[in-house]
């Protein structure tokens, strides 16, 4: 018998999987663009490496990225305040972490046209306690014949999060492994968790983490607010957490997938959530993480631009890999779960873990929407 279970369940697996993969939307603007020949037709280098820059992962892709084009060569990059995620990121540790991974990208993309990209971060002083409307970077595109290609880069147009079950039957090996902690240059330390002991100590940490954000009222509706339930809302936003496919449609259409309903922590559509999501996140055959020596402004901005590296790594692997960083949140709720992941894992609250990720194969999926390079400069 078909339940309203069932019925969501099969979404995850079907309709949420192949979400934006060749879609039209109500709008007629493609939420995926950007994934399209990123650059092209782009005489002014800056502009270049900014189109796949844009491209890096980022927390609730938010795309929390915005630059001046200074003189001929210079970019000034910011932190759009506006596009924070204060509920799940009071400090805004996780969208420092994207502005990292932002700045990887860029320097790939710079290599690739023969350009060294020479950054200095927080040119103004790191903002503390939360970002404000100082510089995260200056860069400077110079060009330099020892400025080498990085096969990485021909990953960037096959990156994403993919947020599906993995295969339970061919977990990556202890090669594969190593080659994607490998990827995270130091002073940074990465390690894989792979023991079956470990493995099932980390899967009941993250599904309490998962509920622990789904049943907090503010986080939940953080989340709610940027949810975007089919194709004309994923157009019209090109940002947020992407929910497409018939069903879908019809479940927000019937209310089951209100704001209301998903704000909600008793809701059907909560408590729905946090059994499907837990069920996938059963099927993770293994995990990586990633910490540095403090938790600075420059070791996030350094852990985004390796965590980036690590994703791209295992892209040329064939592995699939997810964020599952919700016990690394730092809002009150999370504090007991916060200090177990770190505990858990050698870190401790001075040098914590920056990324906790769950790895293994899984069928691609589609790229997440993108806004496009002109919403991220600045007039």
């Amino acid at each position: 018998m078909t339940t309203r279970r069932n019925v969501l369940e099969l979404l995850a697996a079907g309709s949420a999987a192949g979400a934006l993969s060749g879609c039209a939307s109500a709008t007629d603007v493609d939420p995926i663009a950007a994934w399209r020949n990123p650059g092209a037709g782009e005489k002014d280098p800056r502009r270049w490496v900014l189109a796949h820059a844009i491209l890096a992962p980022n927390p609730h892709n938010r795309q929390p990225w915005l630059v001046d084009l200074a003189g001929t060569d210079e970019i000034v990059f910011y932190a759009d305040t506006s596009r924070l995620l204060p509920a799940t990121d009071p400090p805004n540790r996780q969208i420092t972490l994207g502005c990292g991974a932002f700045l990887e990208l860029l320097n790939l993309a710079a290599c690739e046209r023969g350009l060294r990209a020479d950054t200095t971060l927080w040119p103004e002083g790191e903002p503390q306690p939360v970002l404000d409307q100082r510089p995260v970077a200056r860069i400077r595109l110079t060009p330099d014949p020892a400025a080498a290609p990085d096969p990485l880069f021909r990953q960037i147009l096959k990156r994403q999060t993919n947020r599906v079950a993995f295969d339970p039957k061919s977990p990556p090996t202890s090669a594969e492994l190593a080659k994607v902690t490998a990827a995270a240059p130091a002073p940074l330390v990465s390690g894989a968790i792979i023991t079956p002991g470990d493995v099932a100590r980390t899967i009941d940490i993250g599904q309490r983490g998962f509920a622990r954000e789904m049943t907090t009222p503010a986080t939940a509706l953080e989340s709610a607010k940027l949810t975007r339930v089919g194709a004309k809302e994923i157009a019209l936003h090109r940002d947020g957490i992407s929910l497409q496919g018939p069903l879908f449609e019809v479940l927000a259409a019937t209310g089951v997938m209100s704001r209301e309903a998903m704000a909600d922590p008793d809701s059907y559509a909560t408590k729905s959530a946090i059994d499907m999501f837990g069920k996938t996140l059963k099927s993770t055959p293994a995990f990586v993480w990633l910490k540095g020596s403090d938790n600075s402004r420059v070791t996030q901005i350094a852990a985004g631009r390796a965590y980036a590296r690590m994703n791209l790594t295992a892209t040329s692997l064939g592995l699939s890999i997810q964020p599952w960083s919700m016990t690394l949140q730092e809002f009150p709720q999370m504090a007991a779960l916060y200090a177990e992941t770190q505990t858990a894992l050698g870190a401790s609250l001075t040098a914590p873990l920056q990324m906790l990720v769950r790895i293994g194969r899984a069928k691609p999926g589609p790229q997440s929407p993108r806004r496009g390079l002109a919403e991220h400069i600045r007039a």
